[in-house]
């Protein structure tokens, strides 16, 4: 130390003063003093060497330290202020000073600041400590992310079959994804939450998005189109006729749906579309008058180019929808829902809509029905049923529904959550993406109504993202530990409880500017922020879910019955579940639901993780699936009548997301279909008319279920089946996009 120093005997005299009397020097001298012992000091600090993990030294420099700590707080959004900051930095520097020597170790100076910052903010030393070794942990995780570029690249991806990987800017998309997956795991959950979702308790999906946006959500397209509004930095005007009012929402959809991910919900279209028929039949109505035609005349013809602009419209919607991918890589899961409206024009863009869907889009030979967006029928017994003023619109879509399998069916009159809004508000709470609903909120009261006036509000309103819990996993590791089932699945449930808790904090610092039209421009419900406000106080009417997979495997686990056969135990989990989620809603002011997931790539990622932890366990773990959410086995031996019932004991419990499907094993027969329909709908259901399409691309021949064309013998066929809640192609020109797993459960279906 004193040869380093012995240019400076001032120094070298001072450098053994310990730090409790230079502090006592510094309180006791006076001003002038004081800045000669402040002025040795940061001589001495100067002097100082810090040795590196590698074993190579650099100067002690301070603004380092305060560059780590303003790092480390802006990862979970904190601010320091000067004399924080300040206050560290004196800290550090003292500590430094008070080791008496010429070289510091880096480790040390992690350890002095994280104490310092302990104190000023635990959040904030958390952050630094998890930083501390990011370049090791950068190394691990780029070359993970790297291996994954390369399965991308060279093989493709099927995790999601909305995304075509063959495409080059789907690729660019899924090596982001799995970049901001691995960050999001990094930065987001803590070692408890990492170990929960690599052994397979539960799983948290989109995880390559939930750090950036919203999940899925109820759109006010009508809000955003009023008046007119900015998009991209240019004003449109409100559309003044239907053609252009079509070109421009499906402007809008693909704009907004780009900034989020999940289902994306354009509510009662048909009522939003009818306001700009009107406009462009008065236009032309009058054309026709002034050019002498008579009233009935210019009337007809006004009709007819109303028509053709519906016509136009919604083929150009599916044109658009089906090829153009978004921002994402993938194709947004767009969702119409419709068939309420009685005015001229509504019942027309209903009737359209459904005839386009039904003629299907392609070549004249092979024409196929396209995927999106997803129709939803809109059901009220008091409209559609024999002899009420909308039953030609039911008719039409039982017709569509046998060609296309869309639209699905949403009862609005039976029994259950959404026919009761219905009922008592005449509010219609439709489905976003294949099967997610949303927790009611009122306009005065929020969670509950605050008197008899007070109504609640669902258009405009999204979802914050789901997380799944893996119920037979959680029951064999209670066996296993010889504990309480339910202390068990209580763990676990606490572990997405504080996840959500973290996402509404994390998601509540963003700026309006990350989604223009939905925050600014009306499309989200208050959504008139300007681009700089934080969406804080937007997300009090959002939803979170705690989804739940493979019931069905749970009572198989429990005692060796399906669904089909007992299912008590899983009726009794799921009132558990039920009453703990409404018990953390009213502690925590969110907006928590049960969602019945439609695992997609998790069918078999779960089965995976069963293996490694239990097993191979029969009827458990022995296919390469596990069964969606409360839905019987696919295999079981079940008339369609029987799996409605069967499945109705559980559909109050899963009020956040659900959908019940059965398999149509008839060759459009449209009494039966109607049957089914109707009954799903007096259950109060969410109905999907479930067939397998098939058709062949060489001579256009159809069946519903083929593998080799009987016309003309090829095999490249398009065969279109439903994935879970929502339809998919399960081969396109010979090969598919859907995973082993569910191509597996494919093939083993029965009654679904």
């Amino acid at each position: 130390m004193q040869n380093a120093f012995n240019n400076d005997e001032k120094v070298v005299s001072l450098s053994s003063i310990a730090l409790s009397d230079a502090a006592k020097l510094t309180r006791d001298a006076n001003l002038e003093f004081k800045s000669q012992i402040i002025d040795v000091s940061k001589h001495i600090l100067e002097a100082i060497k810090i040795v590196k993990k590698d074993g190579t030294q650099e100067k002690y420099d301070v603004q380092k330290v305060v560059n780590a700590i303003k790092k480390s707080a802006a990862r979970i959004l904190v601010d320091f202020t000067d004399e924080q900051i300040e206050s560290v930095c004196d800290y550090v520097n003292k500590r430094v000073l008070s080791f008496n020597k010429g070289e510091v170790n880096i480790l040390e100076i992690h350890n002095i600041v994280e104490s310092a910052l302990e104190e000023i903010n635990p959040k904030v030393a958390q952050s630094y400590r998890n930083y501390r070794n990011y370049k090791t942990d950068f190394v691990h995780m780029l070359d993970k992310v790297f291996q994954e570029s390369q399965k991308i690249m060279y093989i493709g991806d099927k995790e999601n079959s909305n995304a075509d990987s063959a495409l080059v800017s789907t690729k660019r998309s899924l090596i982001f994804n799995q970049l901001n997956k691995e960050l999001y795991k990094k930065f987001f959950l803590t070692v408890d939450d990492l170990q929960a979702i690599r052994d397979g308790y539960i799983y948290i999906h989109d995880m390559s998005a939930r750090r950036d946006t919203m999940n899925c959500c109820l759109f006010d397209v009508a809000n955003v189109l009023k008046g007119g509004f900015e998009m991209g930095n240019l004003w449109y005007n409100e559309p003044k006729t239907l053609d252009v009012a079509f070109d421009v929402i499906g402007d809008i959809v693909m704009a907004a749906a780009s900034q989020q991910y999940g289902g994306f919900t354009v509510p009662e279209v048909d009522k939003i579309l009818a306001p700009y028929a009107k406009k462009t039949y008065d236009l032309n109505y009058d054309r026709y008058v002034c050019l002498g035609l008579s009233f009935e005349k210019a009337e007809a013809e006004a009709i007819k180019d109303v028509e053709h602009d519906f016509e136009q419209g919604f083929q150009g919607w599916e044109y658009k929808f089906n090829s153009v991918a978004s921002s994402r890589g993938d194709y947004p899961f767009i969702t119409m829902t419709f068939g309420l409206g009685v005015e001229k024009f509504e019942k027309l863009a209903s009737l359209i809509m459904l005839r386009t869907r039904q003629k299907g889009q392609g070549k004249k030979s092979c024409k196929k029905p396209v995927l999106f967006p997803k129709l939803v029928f809109l059901y009220d017994e008091n409209l559609h049923s024999s002899g009420c003023e909308l039953h030609d619109i039911y008719k039409a879509g039982v017709e569509c529904s046998k060609k296309a399998m869309y639209p699905d069916w949403l009862s609005l009159t039976g029994d259950g959550y959404v026919a009761s809004m219905y009922k008592k508000y005449k509010r219609v709470i439709s489905p976003m993406g294949c099967r997610a609903f949303l927790s009611p909120w009122f306009e005065k009261g929020g969670m509950n109504p605050l008197d008899d006036t007070d109504k609640p509000v669902f258009v405009g309103r999204f979802n914050v993202g789901a997380i799944s819990l893996h119920l037979p996993m959680i029951l064999a590791k209670a066996r296993k530990e010889s504990k309480d089932f339910y202390e068990v699945l209580d763990y676990y449930m606490e572990l997405i409880r504080k996840i959500h808790i973290r996402t509404y904090e994390y998601l509540g610092e963003m700026r309006a500017s990350i989604n223009p039209l939905a925050f600014c421009e009306g499309g989200f419900y208050g959504g008139n922020l300007k681009p700089s406000d934080k969406i804080k106080p937007l997300l009090k009417a959002a939803t979170a879910s705690f989804g739940i997979t493979a019931l069905n495997e749970l009572q198989e686990l429990y005692n060796g019955k399906s669904l089909v056969e007992d299912g008590q135990f899983a009726l009794d989990v799921m009132e558990y579940i039920n009453k703990k989620v409404q018990q953390f809603k009213e502690e925590d002011g969110h907006l928590y639901a049960i969602y019945g997931t439609p695992a997609e790539n998790l069918c078999g990622l779960q089965i995976e993780q069963f293996r490694k932890k239990y097993g191979i366990v029969e009827k458990v773990s022995d296919r390469g699936y596990v069964s969606n959410s409360f839905h019987c086995h696919v295999s079981e031996n079940i008339s369609p009548i029987e799996k409605q019932d069967i499945e109705n004991r559980f559909w109050n419990l899963f009020n956040g997301g659900k959908i019940q499907y059965v398999r149509y094993p008839i060759s459009y027969n449209t009494d039966a279909i109607e049957t089914l329909i109707q009954r799903a709908m007096n259950k109060g259901f969410y109905e999907g008319v479930n067939l397998s399409l098939a058709y062949c691309d060489e001579c256009g021949h159809k069946e519903l279920s083929m593998d080799v064309c009987p016309k003309c013998g090829s095999k490249n066929l398009t065969k279109i089946d439903r994935m879970n809640g929502y339809l998919s192609y399960s081969r396109v020109n010979g090969d598919t996009r859907l995973n082993d797993a569910k191509m597996e459960e494919i093939k083993d279906r029965v009654s679904m």
